[in-house]
């Protein structure tokens, strides 16, 4: 991610905080311009050119997007489309990012959006055959939205439904397993918590939770979300990684370190 980008990102985040209130309906819209931006090189390319101004953006986002979303996505549209992004991939990473965010501001704090996305994603991650029609690139969009609206609707909350189905509509190239994960941590993120992912050969207890969730929000100075794993190929011990960060302590990976030195 280049500085622009990261400059980008900043502005157009603290520009939501100036919304108010916001319906779900804004998070969709943009969502659905990001979609349509995003089988468009031409109007990516419009859309970010340096050398127009911001009122020349917002000529360009009326005259395509007046008719198709509401005045509030069509503002953030402009603002992000105002800033400077170091490529057409960021930029649609961007408005991706913004959708989520908003999608998260709609639904409340009452409405843990994160633990929907990494329960689906666990869900998703346990069905080979599911995986496959949604990460599927020959899987026609319309029987994704139909298999997303069957799995989750009336189950999960609508901002989850939202995110999940766009996500199955513009993948850009990844698994969706690692779509779900970076959702759930952009809507962590927008509620100030970081997303710990937490991998032991056993579930952990919510005491065993709750004690580790207070550690490490000590050591990140905010709260902590968790993704959970079991896996017991780590044997014992726990792996606990934040963004970049690992911390691991499992046995598997204390064996490994053992390996290595008596290889060397």
């Amino acid at each position: 991610m280049g500085s622009a980008t990261r400059e980008a990102l900043a502005g157009t985040r603290a520009a939501l905080a100036g919304l108010g209130t916001v319906e779900l309906r804004t998070a969709d819209d943009l969502l659905a311009a990001a979609r349509l931006i995003g089988r468009s090189p031409q109007l990516r390319s419009a859309l970010i050119d340096n050398e127009a101004d911001a009122a020349q953006k917002r000529a360009l986002v009326e005259g395509v997007f007046g008719a198709r979303i509401g005045t509030e996505a069509r503002g953030v549209l402009v603002s992000a489309a105002s800033a400077r992004w170091s490529s057409q991939d960021d930029f649609l990473a961007g408005l991706e990012d913004l959708g989520f965010r908003l999608a998260a501001i709609a639904a409340g704090t009452s409405v843990e959006l994160d633990s929907e996305l990494f329960s689906f994603d666990r869900t998703v991650a346990g069905d080979a055959e599911l995986e496959l029609a949604l990460g599927s690139k020959l899987g026609a969009a319309e029987a994704k939205e139909r298999l997303v609206e069957r799995l989750l609707g009336g189950v999960a909350a609508p901002a989850t439904v939202s995110i999940v189905r766009h996500l199955v509509l513009q993948p850009r190239g990844r698994r969706i397993g690692e779509m779900l994960k970076h959702a759930a941590s952009v809507v962590a993120d927008q509620r100030g918590y970081d997303v710990a992912t937490v991998t032991t050969a056993v579930p952990l207890t919510s005491d065993q939770l709750e004690r580790l969730g207070r550690t490490l929000a000590g050591t990140a100075g905010r709260g902590i979300r968790f993704d959970t794993i079991v896996d017991p190929s780590v044997l014992g011990g726990v792996r606990v990684q934040i963004g970049d960060d690992v911390i691991d302590g499992s046995v598997a990976s204390r064996l490994s370190s053992l390996r290595q030195k008596l290889a060397g």
